[in-house]
């Protein structure tokens, strides 16, 4: 049936070409034009044609090659400009990567340890102090006037203590005589050991005073750098309340991370052949990484997200790192020496995977199906599918098909063109678009009647 209705059209058609060869002998003209007044008179006529027409460019586009589109396999056409990179063999590392916290390597909470006025503050906020430097003066009259109290408590017993060892000395001589009896002797005995033992009492009371009147100077436990004023001047503190300051530790640092548990039989094989290098990177300052080592695993895996807590030690020099910032973590498990890699834009994705156009020694393009092991920055390790020395394309993918010829271009050369083309496109769109002259239609007829 199909073979049949495709016969009446030819045939259909064939009438019809003769009907308007005919049509133009009789009027003795050499082109089709379009006559309103014929089209009016025989209007099957007139359909006949236009739908021949139709019928005649629809097959003429099928069979012939589309403008614009992408070249077919093995037709000839101009190479494609393209930008290649080399397959290279290079040290990889083997690392893993995740989010972590900078924390102080050491955190101290400042707290009076007497209960006295706040007198004077000697830091300002944030400023960077060294162990020992003084922080707070607190009010000192009362431990001082302790102190005077202990050390004269320690006179007067001292005193009583030197003539209660000279009563006992005459106790003893009169015994020995037979004038004293031995009651006597053993009470000015007693008074003068209790009173040495008043001495030993007095000296602690002096120590504690001493003790309690530099507590009444602060002075920093560590370098690092003070936070802001928790109590100002004039305030009453009381011993082990209210934190005056806190003082974190800058340098070293610390920087806190997690993985997952699955990861810690290698980490810890690694870690008993060597130290494992830690790298941080700033969001948006990855060309200025920090580079420490491993220092802590913890000792539990936390269960609800099965994760293990580990922590890196950064000399910071440049306090670069700071307290409680998020940082890009990459804990070095080992390198790889002879790793396959190529720039990761190279690669491309399609319906059977990842894949890459390989350039031949013909300047002929293969799409080759590759495996990606892992990412490294801005390349990609290659573990299938590629080797040393050979050219991947980089720019220009979307014109390219399985054979097709390709021109190699720098990347200078490319930058340029996508310019020009740009401005090419800028200057098209300000040009304006032409217009038809008024009177006339796209044929260049005369106006219809």
């Amino acid at each position: 049936m199909p073979i049949e209705m495709a016969s009446l059209t030819k045939l259909r058609i064939a009438n019809c070409g003769l009907r308007i060869q005919e049509q133009q002998q009789v009027r003795g003209r050499g082109s089709l034009a379009f006559d309103p007044q014929s089209a009016i008179r025989n209007p099957q006529s007139f359909l006949i044609g236009i739908s021949c027409f139709i019928i005649l460019q629809a097959l003429a586009g099928c069979s012939g090659k589309s403008e614009g589109g992408p070249p077919r396999k093995g037709e000839d056409s101009a190479p494609v400009p393209v930008t290649v990179a080399p397959v290279v063999q290079k040290m990889a590392e083997v690392d893993l990567k995740n989010i972590g916290t900078v924390e102080a390597n050491a955190t101290v909470a400042v707290k009076s340890q007497v209960t006295a006025a706040l007198d004077k503050v000697h830091f300002k906020e944030g400023q960077e102090i060294k162990q020992g430097d003084l922080l707070f003066t607190l009010d000192a009259r009362s431990y001082e006037a302790a102190l005077r109290q202990a050390e004269a408590n320690l006179a007067r017993d001292t005193t009583q203590l030197a003539n209660a060892e000279k009563e006992a000395q005459r106790q003893a001589e009169l015994l020995k005589k037979g004038f004293a009896s031995q009651d006597a002797y053993d009470q000015a005995r007693t008074a003068a050991d209790s009173l040495a033992s008043t001495i030993s009492a007095d000296q602690a009371a002096i120590d504690t005073a001493k003790i309690n009147l530099s507590y009444c100077t602060i002075r920093s436990p560590l370098q690092g750098r003070t936070g802001d004023y928790m109590v100002d001047r004039g305030n009453l503190v009381k011993a082990d309340d209210v934190t005056l300051v806190v003082i974190n530790q800058v340098r070293p640092i610390k920087v806190t991370f997690s993985l997952p548990q699955a990861n810690l039989p290698e980490i810890q094989r690694q870690m008993a052949r060597i130290k494992l290098q830690v790298r941080v990177c700033i969001p948006g300052e990855e060309d200025q990484p920090e580079t420490g080592e491993l220092v802590f695993v913890n000792n539990t895996v936390d269960q609800p997200t099965g994760t293990i807590q580990l922590k890196g030690l950064f000399a910071n020099i440049q306090e670069r790192l700071w307290p409680g910032q998020y940082v890009n973590v990459t804990l070095v498990l080992s390198k790889q020496p002879d790793a396959i890699m190529i720039p990761s834009h190279a690669v491309q994705v399609g319906q059977k995977g990842q894949y890459v156009f390989v350039v031949k020694t013909d300047s002929a393009v293969e799409d080759r199906p590759i495996t990606v092991d892992r990412t490294i920055g801005e390349e990609s390790v290659i573990s299938k599918g590629l080797s040393a020395g050979e050219q991947v394309v980089t720019d220009g993918q979307l014109r390219l098909t399985p054979g097709a010829k390709v021109v190699i271009k720098t990347s200078l050369e490319a930058a340029a063109t996508a310019a020009a083309k740009g401005a090419a496109a800028d200057s098209a769109e300000k040009k304006p678009a032409a217009t038809a002259p008024a009177g006339k239609n796209l044929q260049g007829q005369g106006p219809r009647q």
